[in-house]
């Protein structure tokens, strides 16, 4: 398959609009179209319907999509690997969720980036599953995740614990004296389209199925200034909030009638990786 056309895919499928994409590719609209009617041909399958306005993904192109990432994916790591090769002795790619490298990692990296210039050093955030997929796939070296790896080939240790908390800004929160679930539920709650895991799935179990949610963001750090604005409630790891929670701005609020779990992050990497090993030292 032909990666320009993969490409071409892979926009449309974000923007679902065929002239939009033409525009943001800097390519004519019969070239988009050229291209999905050559993957069209290649798959035997429909990979888009049209819809009022523009196309929406077919079930074939759903799941054509997850391969066409990972093709990309793997075709700019290889170029990066050949790249640094060249002028670097030794490389070491890093993935990791956010919330471990906001609340753990940044002085692991820059310490290890510091004493060791002949590294080409490549770190990549993401989404537990994604990031096991990518360390399966050779993309990374190391995968910090909220979700351990149990396959053969692959180490899997515990790498840190914190505590779920539920955080507002003291000036807005109603609930000084703690709150129950029922209370919760009926709140502004700022939801993190996060998985840490167990915790993860304890959040999303505090709520009904399908909850319309007035607030959602993919990125948990990035809630932090919406909670410091007063607009809501949110759970979030005490190592990711400590600074706020230090200075006053964010407060944490009881939990009357439940509880929350620990929150467990895992380092994962191939066996006999040295360059991992070495960097996993100084943790």
């Amino acid at each position: 398959m032909n990666t320009e056309s993969i490409k071409t895919f892979i926009m449309l499928s974000k923007l679902k609009n065929f002239t939009r994409t033409a525009e943001r590719m800097y390519i004519a609209q019969s070239t988009v179209t050229n291209r999905i009617g050559e993957l069209e041909n290649e798959t035997g399958k429909r990979l888009f319907v049209r819809k009022q306005g523009g196309v929406e993904l077919t079930e074939e192109g759903e799941l054509f999509l997850g391969y066409a990432l990972r093709i990309v994916e793997l075709e700019e790591s290889f170029i990066q690997q050949v790249n640094a090769a060249a002028k670097f002795e030794r490389k070491l790619r890093i993935g990791t969720i956010n919330a471990v490298y906001e609340s753990e990692l940044y002085p692991l990296i820059s310490g290890f980036y510091r004493d060791n210039p002949e590294v080409s050093l490549k770190v990549v955030l993401g989404h537990s599953a994604d990031l096991l997929r990518m360390l399966q796939d050779d993309v990374v070296d190391i995968a910090f995740s909220y979700i351990p790896l149990k396959k053969t080939g692959f180490l899997c240790r515990k790498f840190s614990a914190d505590e779920l908390v539920l955080l507002a800004c003291p000036a807005a929160n109603e609930y000084k004296g703690g709150i129950t679930k029922e209370q919760l539920i009926a709140s502004r709650y700022l939801m993190c389209n996060f998985a840490f895991g167990e915790a993860g799935e304890f959040v999303r179990s505090l709520f009904p199925p399908r909850h319309a949610f007035g607030f959602e963001i993919d990125n948990s750090s990035k809630v932090i200034d919406y909670l410091k604005d007063g607009l809501g409630y949110s759970f979030l790891p005490r190592k990711m909030a400590e600074r706020e929670i230090v200075s006053g701005a964010l407060e944490t609020v009881r939990l009357l009638d439940f509880s929350a779990p620990e929150i467990v992050s895992y380092c994962s990497y191939k066996k006999g990786n040295a360059q991992a090993e070495r960097f996993l030292e100084r943790a």
